[in-house]
C-alpha cells in the first residue's frame, strides 16, 4: 500500500513541477502588463494638459494658418524658411529652373 502511494506521488510530481513554472511565468507577465498599464496611464495624465493647450492654440491659429496656406499655394514651390539675425523669417520662392530641376523625369523611378 505504501509502495502504491509512493509510486502515485512520484508519477504526479513531474506534472506538478512542469505546471508550476508556467503559472509563475503567467503571473509574471500579468504583473508586467499591469505595471505597463499604470506607467502609461501616469504618463498620459501628465501629458494631457499640455496636449489640450496645444489643441486650443492650434484652434485659435487655424484661420490665420488657412489664410497663409491659401496665399502660398503649393508649399513645395518654396525653399526652407530662413531666420535673419534681426528675427525676421524669409520664405524664398523657388525659381522656375529650381522647380524644373526638382521634378523627377517620367522615365526614371525614384527609390
Amino acid at each position: 500500500m505504501k509502495a502504491l502511494a509512493f509510486a502515485l506521488i512520484l508519477a504526479t510530481s513531474p506534472l506538478a513541477a512542469q505546471t508550476a513554472p508556467q503559472d509563475d511565468v503567467d503571473e509574471g507577465f500579468s504583473l508586467l502588463r499591469e505595471g505597463a498599464k499604470l506607467l502609461l496611464r501616469g504618463m498620459a495624465s501628465q501629458v494631457e494638459p499640455a496636449l489640450k493647450d496645444m489643441t486650443d492654440a492650434l484652434e485659435a491659429a487655424k484661420p490665420q494658418l488657412l489664410e497663409l496656406l491659401t496665399m502660398m499655394g503649393n508649399i513645395n514651390d518654396y525653399h526652407l524658411p530662413e531666420r535673419l539675425p534681426n528675427g525676421d523669417i524669409l520664405l524664398r520662392h523657388k525659381t522656375p529652373q529650381e522647380m524644373q530641376a526638382q521634378t523627377p523625369d517620367a522615365g526614371e523611378t525614384e527609390l
